[in-house]
């Protein structure tokens, strides 16, 4: 239901004629807006889109983050585009390459020097889980040193892919959900057969292409 407010005077000021009173009704929505929340969600919220990176670049996953950093892809839209080479000044770490064991306490003393709350991305297959580099000189993910939010898988990563996983972290910090998470592809090939996957492998049962 509208609510009645008076719009006018029923008699008029300093001796003028009289005013004949008005009636609005005014409807739920017409008059002043507010809106309501929560002092920790109105920080997650700023939070999520002013993300200051710090960018931990080792290997040939580099090339592949200055794609995602150029005007094509646009940084810009999700407020984290203004890298920070100071780790008191950033509170997202991009690890970016690979991460060998001489290394590893460089590392985890940058992640150590950032201010909370902070959060780490692992950017590409070899942060993620060491990759093709099944060695002794290199560290199966970046996990076995420091704390890890998000992981992007690829060799390299396609700038989608990226896009994904920056849009992941913003909803988990928005959501003040703390554990680690993968970005998932957006096809299968395994449930698409028409997005080219070879099978190397073939039963004795299977009949020899012609």
């Amino acid at each position: 239901m509208g609510e009645l407010k008076n719009t006018g005077n029923a008699q008029g000021q300093s001796g003028q004629s009289p005013v004949t009173a008005h009636q609005t009704i005014i409807e739920p929505g017409q008059g002043q807006g507010f809106a309501t929340t929560r002092v920790q969600d109105l920080l997650a919220w700023a939070q999520k889109y002013s993300l200051f990176m710090y960018p931990f670049v080792t290997a040939c996953c580099g090339m592949e983050f200055m794609a995602v950093s150029s005007p094509r892809y646009d940084f810009s839209r999700f407020g984290s585009e203004a890298p920070r080479f100071s780790p008191r000044q950033s509170d997202l770490l991009w690890v970016v390459g690979t991460i060998t064991q001489r290394q590893a306490p460089i590392l985890r003393r940058i992640y150590e020097q950032m201010a909370e709350p902070k959060w780490v991305l692992a950017f590409g297959t070899c942060a993620s889980c060491g990759g093709f580099y099944d060695n002794y000189a290199t560290v199966a993910g970046i996990d076995k040193i420091i704390p890890c939010d998000i992981y992007v898988p690829g060799c390299p990563p396609r700038p989608e892919a990226v896009l994904d996983g920056l849009m992941l972290l913003q909803d988990k910090i928005q959501s003040g959900d703390r554990r680690p998470a993968t970005v998932k592809p957006r096809l299968d090939p395994a449930q698409d057969q028409n997005l080219g996957l070879v099978q190397l492998r073939r039963s004795r049962t299977s009949s020899p292409e012609v």
